[in-house]
């Protein structure tokens, strides 16, 4: 008896989601992929490093999250003996947990026409 395998279907196109603010800032996946690479590597300049990214951009970029939520995301220390480092507050870790959250909801709500664009595009 052999077995028929099933054709693999591809993986559906990908969907970016962009929060628009009412002040007219941003918030969207490369601030929050930058908060998880800080999360997990402790350090503005590493995360930044793991994004290619210069150093001022990444900072630059905390900064402009601080302000855009009026809250502090980021706190860092400066360097001395064993050099600086950065960590999410507690606030920094839900607003990422909030986006993932919103993420998954619309990638859910969307599946069905995902997979239909797919299907018409030939992908």
């Amino acid at each position: 008896m052999t077995m028929r395998r099933m054709p693999k279907s591809s993986p559906l196109p990908s969907l970016s989601i962009r929060i628009d603010l009412d002040t007219g800032e941003r918030i969207g996946p490369g601030k929050i992929q930058l908060l998880e690479h800080i999360r997990s590597c402790g350090s503005i300049s590493a995360a930044g490093r793991a994004m290619k990214m210069s150093y001022k951009r990444a900072w630059d970029l905390v900064d402009d999250i601080n302000r855009i939520c009026k809250r502090t995301v980021v706190e860092r220390w400066e360097g001395g003996k064993n050099g600086g480092g950065a960590m999410l507050t507690p606030f920094g870790a839900s607003l990422i947990a909030r986006y993932r959250k919103i993420e998954g909801s619309v990638g859910r709500a969307v599946r069905k026409e995902l997979r239909a664009l797919r299907a018409e595009i030939g992908i």
